[in-house]
């Protein structure tokens, strides 16, 4: 047999080459393993160091057998306490994954968790039964209130305020001018309950307030929170690393300007989760992979 000419052999080189470089971008942008991304926040408040791991945006998926891949990504990171940020569980798919999470990490840490907008969505009977998981692996709800939270010999004051969804569905029926603003004006109530919860927080040392909702960043800076943790935005879903933090967020729309990492503003630190949702979004995730986060909260370096 002629051997091939050499032409014909840099064409399938070329061409083997193309569709390796092609599937190794395919890979990466759509690469939704999970990542666990770390951030520093500095206080004059604290003498030793406090971890945190933020979670949200579960929605119920999966991460391995029993949740492992994430529980064991949790237990490499050795936090003080776990936030979850809202939305663990799903409106529309069943609760199997998240309990599954919680019965591996529940009994391990403090855990402190807030309202999403999804667990509203899946309806009055099922919010309830989600709020009853939560008591029976003893995690505490935060409901518009705040816990003094003491690890390592240190104390932070923990503020949780309820998702806004909370006010267009669990308005007192008996109550109907009650009922009719929670329904048109979600936003003013949630307003209401964060001046309250700031109050708490101007008499204290570190503080740190747990909500689903990054978009409301402008009122979070005017409050007297040192740091604020949120989700909810998954990370703007489609992102182009360097040029676009993210396409399209729930609540924010198209370019948000809250899709997920580290803001400042008059002295105020806002950390936001990509989150962890991946099966259950209508669009994949690009160049977004999913995320555990890590927050050390260290003393202040006086150099």
């Amino acid at each position: 047999m002629k051997n091939l000419p050499k032409s014909r052999y840099r064409r399938t080189a070329i061409i083997v080459t193309a569709a390796v470089l092609l599937l190794i971008l395919a890979l990466t942008v759509l690469d939704q393993r999970l990542l666990v991304r770390r951030y520093t926040v500095e206080t004059d408040e604290l003498a030793a160091p406090v971890r945190l791991a933020l979670i949200t945006d579960l929605h119920s998926c999966s991460y391995g057998e029993n949740q492992s891949s994430l529980i064991d990504a949790i237990r490499a990171q050795n936090p003080d306490a776990l936030l979850l940020g809202g939305d663990i569980f799903d409106d529309v798919i069943d609760d199997t994954n998240t309990e599954q999470f919680l019965s591996g990490i529940a009994d391990r840490y403090p855990c402190y968790y807030v309202t999403g907008n999804h667990e509203y969505w899946g309806g009055g009977t099922r919010f309830a039964q989600q709020m009853e998981l939560l008591a029976q692996y003893g995690v505490t709800v935060m409901e518009n209130d705040t816990r003094t939270v003491t690890v390592r010999g240190e104390t932070l004051l923990l503020g949780g305020i309820d998702d806004p969804e909370a006010y267009r569905v669990q308005a007192a029926p008996d109550d109907h001018n009650a009922y009719i603003a929670a329904q048109s004006a979600p936003d003013s109530v949630f307003s209401v309950h964060l001046d309250a919860l700031s109050d708490i927080a101007a008499d204290a040392g570190c503080s740190v307030l747990l909500s689903h909702r990054p978009e409301y960043f402008d009122r979070y800076a005017e409050t007297d929170f040192d740091l604020v943790l949120c989700g909810h935005a998954h990370g703007g879903q489609w992102r182009i690393p360097f040029l676009l933090n993210g396409v399209y967020a729930p609540h924010q729309g198209v370019l948000p300007r809250y899709a997920g990492g580290r803001y400042d503003e008059n002295g105020t630190t806002m950390i936001v989760s990509r989150g962890l949702a991946r099966e259950t979004t209508w669009v994949p995730r690009i160049f977004n992979r999913p995320e555990l986060v890590i927050i050390d909260i260290v003393p202040k370096s006086n150099s």
